[in-house]
């Protein structure tokens, strides 16, 4: 079966994730977690014959290194997002392999990733990404985890170590608000990037429109969106019960995450 195509950000913007192949460790010490926050700084710059900066490669605004797997929340800049993490992976299996005298695949062979086109999914990621090692108990706090962005937003990291541009994202989030969103856990149904509990059933695509068409008459996205606020608000929150995830209904029904998110917690 062939590979789907990326879908395309309107801003720029991706959430990215990568693993381990077969879940295994990709850091097992400090100086490994450390190696990579210092490929992401390098690969975000772009360099002459003779090594001198020249561009911009992207930009990250959020990161959080888990021990199989990293999350990145990035804007493609004068290369594709694609081409960036490769290089950023490629890097990374170089250093480790040769420190543990291994050869061989290290992340599984393609990363996942989906575009961030809302305000509102750009700050429940910030949120997700974050609250990783929370989730995972490993730290009680946000604050409290060494190996993600948050200590370049608190000031914990100084400036000069520091590889995201957190200054647009407080302009536009003050910093009292996001701490504060920030250490408030996510709902159990919100899954960024399908990254959920495969124990969870829910429903197929299917029976999402079989239901929407029940329900409202509409049997395509178009149509749907035509549809009055009520009807939509209503229909979202009977699939949220229903166990429909968000990319799901964002992909069946052509309405952000960000909206069906707001939906889903005035809803509650």
């Amino acid at each position: 079966m062939s590979r789907q195509p990326r879908k395309p950000s309107e801003t720029g913007i991706f959430h990215v994730m990568m693993r381990g192949i077969n879940h295994q460790e990709i850091f097992c010490e400090a100086e490994d977690y450390y190696q990579f926050i210092n490929t992401l700084d390098r690969m975000r710059t772009q360099y002459d014959d003779n090594g001198n900066p020249c561009g911009s490669n992207c930009t990250y605004y959020a990161y959080c290194l888990m021990s199989n797997h990293f999350h990145l929340l990035i804007r493609e800049r004068e290369e594709p997002v694609g081409d960036t993490v490769k290089r950023i992976a490629s890097s990374y299996v170089y250093y480790y392999n040769r420190k543990y005298g291994r050869d061989g695949h290290l992340f599984k062979e393609r990363f996942k990733s989906e575009p961030v086109n809302d305000i509102e999914y750009f700050t429940t990621l910030l949120r997700y990404i974050h609250q990783n090692p929370v989730k995972a108990g490993i730290v009680t706090e946000v604050k409290d985890y060494e190996y993600s962005s948050w200590g370049e937003y608190d000031g914990t990291v100084e400036p000069f170590f520091q590889i995201c541009n957190t200054r647009s994202v407080l302009n536009r989030i003050p910093f009292k608000d996001l701490e504060e969103w920030v250490n408030v856990p996510l709902p159990d149904d919100v899954h960024c990037l399908d990254i959920e509990d495969s124990s969870r059933l829910r429903p197929s695509d299917d029976e999402v429109m079989m239901l929407i068409k029940t329900k409202t008459g509409a049997t395509n996205s178009s149509a749907f969106q035509l549809l009055d606020d009520a009807t939509k608000q209503q229909i979202f929150l009977e699939l949220k019960d229903s166990g429909a995830s968000l990319r799901q209904l964002e992909r069946l029904t052509g309405i952000g995450k960000g909206v069906i998110h707001r939906i889903w917690t005035a809803g509650k």
